[in-house]
């Protein structure tokens, strides 16, 4: 399968290679500045997608108790429990992991001189990072998730335009590190874990403050009509 990738890959960068070479200077300046502006597009409208959607503590929001139907009550918080482990430690991680996936395949693309293993860490911290202040701070949590990505596009954009030939090189190198994405699933689920025991103590003891409670739930909802508007 690895192999077959990188086949695909390496022909994909031999054919753009020869319709470069084979087009006049000015065509192929032309075709550079395209590829970079949609590419930075599409990053661009990612992060405005995305950003506040990562940065909310409950991002599903599946209420799968819904389909606790028992009328036994051990038995409905045994459902009860399961429902919650399904959906929060499991369905989440797995979530939040694909948007990292989604963020490190622009940032192969965006930077020139780091290596995919650097990317690969850089990534998934700034996701941990997102996910933790995302329990403490949803207003924190969504300026990390916008301004830290846009920062980065501005120190990709800084080094010059990205080179086609070195893309390529990075992601003929995907498939030699797929042994060590497991590690970066594992973390992300554990961070997820750690974030909502700790949340669950701070309900049973009441940790938390009303007042701050109400006034974030007031500044979400005039986020979420902006969003809505927007």
């Amino acid at each position: 399968m690895g192999g077959d990738v990188t086949g695909l890959v390496s022909s994909l960068g031999g054919f753009y290679s020869n319709v470069l070479g084979s087009l006049p200077s000015w065509a192929q300046n032309f075709l550079s500045l395209f590829l970079w502006s949609l590419l930075l597009v599409i990053y661009s409208i990612f992060i405005w997608k995305f950003y506040r959607w990562i940065a909310k503590k409950d991002i599903l929001q599946l209420n799968l108790a819904r389909f606790d139907r028992s009328d036994h009550a051990v038995l409905a918080k045994i459902i009860g429990g399961f429902m919650y482990f399904v959906e929060y430690l499991i369905i989440l991680p797995l979530v939040v992991f694909l948007w990292f996936g989604v963020f490190t395949f622009f940032l192969m693309l965006l930077t020139k001189s780091l290596e995919l293993n650097t990317i690969l860490v850089i990534s998934v911290t700034i996701v941990a990072a997102i996910r933790m202040t995302a329990y403490y701070k949803e207003d924190l949590a969504r300026d990390i998730a916008k301004l830290i990505p846009l920062t980065l596009l501005t120190v990709a954009i800084s080094q010059g335009l990205f080179n086609f030939e070195k893309v390529i090189e990075q992601i003929v190198l995907i498939p030699t590190f797929f042994s060590d994405i497991w590690s970066y699933l594992i973390f992300i689920v554990l961070v997820e874990f750690l974030l909502r025991v700790l949340d669950v103590i701070f309900i049973a003891f009441d940790l938390y403050d009303e007042k701050e409670i109400k006034a974030d739930d007031t500044i979400k909802e005039e986020a979420e009509k902006k969003g809505e508007n927007n």
